[in-house]
């Protein structure tokens, strides 16, 4: 009797013990939270290098009671950025960093983020992402997806590449086999300037241009150095013709799990590093062109002029961009806001 009341007791410590060690995942009960937090692109990127840098504030502003683990190459998703957002709402990934575009399939107001030339330079664009107006896409994304939009990063603008000639006009576009992301929006203003557009999947992209399949492609510096485009890509044009954010999601029941402080710690941390990568993007830029340079990569930069070419291309195509947002009262306050009003 008197053993098995001693094995009992064990037992019973051994339970406790273990209760009080384990961290929780995604759970906010008192102990140490412990989150997975997707990026889609390699260690060595910009986004990745920006979650990680996430992770250390949350740690830190939080003592040690918020810890995220950055998973990238889009590992726990298996690549696949639909099934990624529908996973975060689901429940099944715990935090997500993902371009505004891809949620663009769930919510076409991002849309608007991505028409080309809307925005003067990086300073406008973060304007925008802490307005009202794309505040008002995190509600949405929330009411619609059960995701929690904690805020948005920055991400450099788009660069197109290729191995024909220097794109210094649209006319130089003529003819070119441009791979484009499978948007209608890139696909309209490119064609718009007359290259034969294909829309293809990132990860089949460095194979299509090492067979020739196609001369170019469009993605910002940080995407083209750590694809090791300067392989494959002779020249490299400087157009900054458009721009994406980086949203920060959360699965809404984990992030309402969560006390209020480590709620406000997350949103706060969010904004932080908002400033930190936009410093870094900048601080990196003429690196990066420096770097693709001495790989063999022939580089202009559009002058205003030039690119000014490129401007009124976009500019006859409202129209149809106004129905990519399906949402003509949003789109107009939008052009409202970077002084373009129709």
């Amino acid at each position: 009797m008197k053993k098995i009341f001693l094995l009992s007791a064990l037992m019973a410590a051994l339970v406790i013990i273990g209760a009080c060690s384990q961290s929780s995942s995604g759970e906010g009960n008192g102990d140490t939270v412990t989150f997975k937090l997707a990026t889609p692109d390699p260690d060595s990127s910009p986004i990745t290098q920006a979650a990680k840098e996430f992770a250390k504030v949350v740690e830190e502003k939080s003592d040690g009671s918020i810890k995220i683990d950055v998973h990238a190459n889009g590992t726990l998703y298996g690549g696949d950025a639909s099934a990624a957002v529908k996973q975060l709402g689901a429940g099944s990934l715990d935090m997500l960093v993902l371009s505004t575009s891809l949620y663009a399939n769930f919510e076409p107001k991002f849309n608007a983020i991505s028409v080309p030339y809307l925005f003067d330079d990086a300073d406008q664009f973060t304007s925008y992402l802490n307005s009202d107006l794309a505040a008002e896409l995190l509600t949405e994304v929330q009411d619609e997806l059960s995701i929690k939009g904690l805020g948005y990063w920055t991400r450099e603008f788009r660069q197109i590449t290729n191995s024909v000639r220097p794109i210094t006009q649209p006319a130089d576009l003529e003819g070119v086999k441009l791979r484009v992301p499978n948007n209608p929006l890139w696909v309209e203003f490119f064609q718009g300037a007359g290259t034969v557009t294909s829309p293809m999947d990132f990860s089949e992209v460095y194979n299509a241009l090492q067979l020739n399949t196609i001369d170019g492609q469009e993605n910002p510096l940080g995407v083209i150095v750590s694809a090791n485009m300067y392989e494959v890509q002779d020249y490299l044009t400087i157009s900054n013709h458009m721009a994406e954010g980086w949203l920060v999601g959360i699965n809404e029941k984990k992030f309402n799990s969560l006390t209020e402080e480590q709620q406000k710690i997350l949103e706060e941390a969010t904004k932080e590093v908002q400033g930190w990568k936009n410093k870094e993007d900048a601080a990196n830029a003429a690196s990066i062109i420096e770097n693709l340079e001495s790989e063999g990569m022939e580089v202009n930069e559009l002058t205003s002029e030039q690119q000014q070419q490129f401007v009124e291309i976009s500019k006859k195509a409202y129209p149809t961009f106004k129905e990519l947002v399906q949402d003509d009262e949003y789109f107009n306050k939008v052009l409202e806001f970077v002084g373009k009003s129709e």
